[in-house]
């Protein structure tokens, strides 16, 4: 580890949450946040114009997901790595971290065991994993593979995965549009894409599979 303390960006969509986090982070003289977040998008908006070297991102969070972010921030910033945060011991959001370029997966409810930890591992190009999960994730992975299934949330491209996660959120076409910057048709055409692609019915159907891949909380 250099002598110069690791640059974090912390982003979380509840202060007390982010303040207890920064504390323990603040804490350790190799680590240091330099800035913080309210979601994923404010965190892509800091991104832009402040350096740092870790991310760590809340996993659910309004307007756009910490995993979301995370896949825009290893394109915006390849060598800045990242880690998810979540209150959900759940092998479903394991797996979209991965995919979205996580060097780690940490639990909040053991943060001030393993956060620090996992820093640290994320900056040694070292992944991390909260114990308690090993077994179960490989086990999960190895079924996955054997089984030869691609799963639903993989064929959906990042503009559709978007749209998803509005219409989850309760946005309406007009809404989806301006915080996309698309027109309304674009919207419902991305929206009829999802309910063919998924083989779901309605809103509460999409709604419900957006919260079962992690893209907002229940």
């Amino acid at each position: 580890m250099s002598d110069t303390p690791v640059r974090i960006l912390l982003a979380d969509d509840h202060t007390l949450v982010r303040r207890g986090v920064r504390l323990i982070l603040d804490g350790e003289p190799d680590l240091e946040v330099v800035a913080e977040a309210g979601d994923g998008a404010e965190a892509l908006a800091v991104a832009r114009t402040q350096e740092f070297d870790l991310a760590v991102l809340d996993v659910a969070m309004p307007r756009m997901t910490g995993l979301q972010a995370a896949r825009e921030l290893s394109a915006l910033k390849p060598g800045v790595r990242t880690l998810m945060l979540t209150m959900h011991d759940n092998e479903q959001y394991f797996f979209q971290a991965l995919k979205a370029g996580a060097s780690g997966y940490v639990l909040k409810s053991v943060a001030d065991r393993d956060l620090v930890a996992a820093c640290r591992s994320a900056m040694r190009d070292e992944p991390f994993v909260y114990p308690g999960a090993v077994t179960a994730l490989i086990r999960t992975y190895l079924e996955h593979v054997r089984r030869g299934g691609e799963s639903p949330d993989q064929v959906l491209t990042a503009r559709e995965e978007e749209v998803l996660k509005l219409v989850a959120e309760g946005h309406s076409s007009k809404e989806i549009a301006a915080l996309l910057f698309i027109s309304v048709k674009t919207v419902q055409r991305h929206r009829a894409n999802l309910l063919h692609k998924l083989g779901l019915r309605d809103r509460l159907e999409l709604t419900r599979y957006a919260i079962r891949c992690g893209l907002i909380e229940p």
